[in-house]
Formats: structure tokens, C-alpha cells, sequence
């Protein structure tokens, strides 16, 4: 099978570094930039489950892509998807499959209207990894996972084929036969995070710390309320394992939206909690602190533009 990884960025990058090492027929879509970078210095992985040197991974970029795809597999912010989709386009052909691993569940609508509902997985990853100012991609924790699933639950022949791919790569990948149950509950997991670490401006253990512990937890729980509305209440073990993990003293965690904010750059705020909040069917207090948080995060939306407006005319 032909992939196509869109981007080459720390979670691109990484799942198809793996791939392109296990010996999958990879090509990254890149921009120009990221071109250039990748063919003088490679792409490189630096993890706990061992580093990788790719000295010559194939690329291309929007100009010149050329052909089908058999696999796309999609590692855009959330925010980017409507140029992603331009730039990859040329390589969708009858039988392609797009993975998209992006947060939320409006990416799924915008992939199916464009390309056909029969094209589109399921997918979800837990990684944490970033770029190093060398470009370079670090892998932060012990998780290296791919979800995936068709939609409907189906077992079909191009998903057998994307599966025994997937598999044995280097990774944990994962076929669900109720993706969209496990998209959900990543989806109100990192909207609960984020509700209270950007709202906060401090990880889990500081909260904890604070006394504030209730906070996060709180905001899980008007997550999780919009997930049952809609269909689509977190297990039993969802919800125990969540309620551990932000509730834990001394735990670092934090939203990587809130990482974004420090660093200055551009945030998922309505692919994660406005599209979330949009979907409520009835609000209680801490639905009404979720959308505080939320105005929180677009008030630093519309302050970064600002001040990046001034800039340019300084």
C-alpha cells in the first residue's frame, strides 16, 4: 500500500517515521520549508523505544503531487484541515482511505462532504512528542498508539489491508470496532484538560496543590454530560481512569493547548471546546464555567491576532 503522511510534524513525522522504518511505501506532503529541511538533514526520532535516522524519506509537496494514495494518513491541527484537504486532494483516488488524526468530531463531517463518506476512517493517537529547534522529533512519554476504525463498525477489505500495514510498525496500533465511542471519550478528556489548565494557566498538580483540585474534574463532568446527550457515554473505566489522572498530586499534565498558549501560537479553541459547547443540550454551573474557559481561550485568540497585527504595521 501507497501512504501518504500529511505533514511531517511531531506526530506525522513520528507514526510515519515508524512506518517508512518497518519498510512501508511512505511519502511525507510537506511545505516547501519543511522540504527543503528534511532532504538536507533526514528525519529524525528521538524515543524511549529507540531513536531513527530516516537519511532519505521520500517527500513531496502540494505542487507536485502526483497519483492515488491507498492510505492518507492525517496529522493536521484542526485549525488547518481546509488547506490540508486542498494540498492532498490530487492523491485521493476510488479506493484511498483517509485516517485523520485530528481532535474533535468536526473534521470527520468536513472529510466526508469533500470525499465521500466511504473514505473516511475513524482515527485517534495518544502521543506526546514536539519539534526540537533542530527539527527533529522527541517522543515525551511511554504512549505511541493509533485507534482506528471505520465509522459504522464495518470490516471491510481496504481496512483489513490498512491494519496488517499499521501493524507491527514500530507502534501500538489498534483496530476499534466503536471508534466513534473512542474518539468521544478522547475528545472530552483533553476538553476537560484544557477547560482547566488554560483557564488556570498551571498543570494538574498545581491545581491539586491550589486546593482546586475539584476544578478539572468538574469540568470532565460537563464534558462528559454532552457525550451522553449526544449519544455517546464514557465507560466506567473512561471515567475512573480520568478522574485518577486529574485528580493526581504532583502530576505535570497539562493541556498541549496550554503549551501552545505559552508558546505564543495558534489554538484548537473551537475544534475542542467550542464545537463541544456548541453540541450542549442543557447547561449547569460547571457548563457555564466550561464556556468561561472556553471565552478565556478565545480572548487570547483575539489578542494574539491583535498584537500580531500591530507588529506587521510597526
Amino acid at each position: 500500500m501507497r501512504v501518504l503522511v500529511v505533514g511531517a510534524g511531531a506526530v506525522g513525522g513520528y507514526f510515519g517515521g515508524r512506518l517508512a522504518q518497518a519498510g512501508r511505501d511512505v511519502t511525507f506532503l510537506v511545505r516547501p520549508r519543511r522540504a527543503e529541511a528534511l532532504a538536507e538533514n533526514g528525519l529524525r526520532i528521538l524515543s524511549p523505544f529507540g531513536d531513527h535516522h530516516l537519511s532519505k524519506p521520500q517527500l513531496t509537496t502540494a505542487e507536485s503531487l502526483a497519483g492515488p494514495a491507498d492510505l492518507i494518513l492525517l496529522s493536521c491541527k484542526a485549525y488547518d484541515l481546509d488547506s490540508a484537504m486542498a494540498s492532498f486532494a490530487p492523491a485521493v483516488g476510488p479506493q484511498t482511505l483517509i485516517l485523520p488524526l485530528i481532535n474533535g468530531m468536526a473534521h470527520i463531517d468536513a472529510l466526508s462532504a469533500r470525499f465521500g463518506a466511504e473514505k473516511i476512517l475513524g482515527g485517534l493517537c495518544m502521543i506526546s512528542a514536539t519539534l526540537t529547534a533542530e527539527g527533529a522529533i522527541a517522543h515525551l512519554n511511554s504512549l505511541h498508539q493509533i485507534t482506528f476504525g471505520d465509522l459504522e463498525g464495518r470490516r471491510t477489505a481496504r481496512l483489513a489491508a490498512a491494519a496488517e500495514l499499521l501493524g507491527g510498525a514500530g507502534f501500538d496500533a489498534r483496530e476499534s470496532a466503536n471508534i466513534r465511542q473512542d474518539m468521544w471519550e478522547k475528545w472530552i478528556f483533553i476538553a476537560g484538560l484544557a477547560g482547566a489548565t488554560c483557564l488556570m494557566r498551571a498543570a494538574i498538580g498545581d491545581l491539586v496543590a491550589a486546593g482546586a483540585g475539584e476544578l478539572a474534574l468538574g469540568l470532565f463532568e460537563a464534558c462528559a454530560a454532552i457525550a451522553s446527550a449526544n449519544g455517546f457515554p464514557p465507560g466506567r473505566e473512561h471515567v475512573e481512569r480520568t478522574r485518577r489522572a486529574l485528580t493526581e498530586p504532583g502530576s505535570t499534565i497539562a493541556a498541549s493547548m496550554l503549551r501552545d498558549i505559552e508558546s505564543g501560537a495558534r489554538v484548537e479553541a473551537d475544534q475542542i471546546l467550542g464545537d463541544l459547547l456548541r453540541r450542549s443540550t442543557a447547561d449547569s454551573d460547571w457548563t457555564s464555567l466550561l464556556r468561561v474557559a472556553y471565552a478565556h481561550v478565545k480572548a487570547y485568540e483575539a489578542r494574539r491576532l491583535r498584537e500580531k497585527a500591530a507588529d506587521l504595521h510597526s
